[in-house]
């Protein structure tokens, strides 16, 4: 089963071909996702890992949690479900 990681504090340049090759080198890569802000386009500095089994997951988080990728120490986690808090109407 599939295990979606959070990804936090990404340089706003960062690609999701850049994150796909990092979380590659610990195993598949189901998808990629880096978060854009829907007015500008602009990264908001954040995305989602979706690997293929857990212990790959599990392995990219421990390796990558606190680590510096583009001069950014990167915050890697189990991404929680979303709440809904409301939105625009």
């Amino acid at each position: 089963m599939a295990t979606k990681l959070y990804v936090g504090n990404l340089h706003f340049q960062t690609q999701e071909h850049d994150l796909r090759d990092l979380f590659g080198g610990y195993g598949e890569v189901v998808s990629c996702n880096v978060i854009s802000d829907r007015d500008t386009g602009r990264s908001r500095g954040f995305g989602f890992i979706e690997m293929a089994n857990e212990d790959e997951a599990r392995s990219a988080e421990n390796a990558l949690n606190g680590q510096e990728f583009d001069g950014r120490q990167l915050k890697v986690n189990e991404a929680k479900p979303r709440e809904n808090r409301g939105g625009r109407f």
